[in-house]
């Protein structure tokens, strides 16, 4: 019998996904799972009437006051260049956070009240939305290690403008897995860069869906269910 052990799925997509953007020359950066207001919503330019502010829609703390289970890992992206302007550098700079985020979601067969993301941000001179869809158009092919059908749509997020989304072919249908868009002048502002000099790309990759489409998983809650009937099958192909 082989006892040897194994990643779970979600750990291999994230390994995955960390390698391709590391040889692409960025850094890994991490940040705290409960968070701040100032770093999840106000630094990201997000309004106060914004539904995302909602108890329905976020996971306050009881007792702390304006203190919330991370919504996206872009709260880390805000940490970073503050720590990146205090330290007296200037861009560019380029990274990517591959964490865990919390939302009040109705768990379906594509949604789960926990899930994983990767945020992704690049600050420079003269950074545009060539460089956001060479970069994503690079990542997907990588991944997948074959050509593969996504598309891209307009999309509303209030931390870049213009936002975009992304959706890839999962079978006859298609299933959103990416949001991006140019960093908001506000926002590059809340952390103390120039908007007038330098610009910027951010995204979230949606790490569960990705894991969905390679390994072909039909229900998000699989990943999540510790059935090792699914891990036996993901790997039933490893050498021994």
């Amino acid at each position: 019998m082989n006892t040897r052990g194994k990643l779970h799925p979600l750990s291999q997509t994230i390994r995955t996904i960390s390698k391709i953007f590391v040889d692409m020359g960025f850094q890994i950066a991490d940040g705290p799972h409960i968070e701040d207001e100032w770093h999840n919503f106000d630094a990201l330019n997000v309004p106060q009437d914004h539904p995302a502010r909602d108890m329905q829609d976020t996971f306050f703390i009881r007792g702390k006051e304006k203190t919330v289970l991370r919504t996206h890992t872009s709260s880390v992206q805000i940490r970073f260049m503050e720590e990146y302007v205090k330290a007296g550098k200037k861009p560019p700079f380029k990274i990517i956070v591959p964490g865990q985020v919390f939302r009040q979601e109705a768990t379906d067969r594509t949604h789960e009240a926990q899930f994983f993301q990767v945020e992704g941000l690049v600050v420079g001179e003269g950074i545009s939305l060539a460089h956001l869809k060479g970069t994503l158009e690079t990542f997907l092919h990588s991944y997948y290690g074959r050509p593969i059908e996504f598309r891209f749509r307009p999309g509303y997020f209030p931390f870049v403008e213009p936002g975009i989304e992304i959706d890839l072919k999962f079978g006859d249908t298609w299933m959103e897995v990416l949001g991006a868009g140019m960093v908001h002048p506000n926002v590059l502002k809340n952390v103390g860069i120039d908007p007038e000099k330098y610009s910027g790309f951010a995204f979230g990759v949606g790490v569960d869906r990705l894991t969905m489409m390679k390994y072909n998983i039909d229900d998000i809650r699989l990943l999540y269910q510790a059935d090792m009937r699914l891990h036996d099958a993901l790997h039933a192909d490893d050498t021994q």
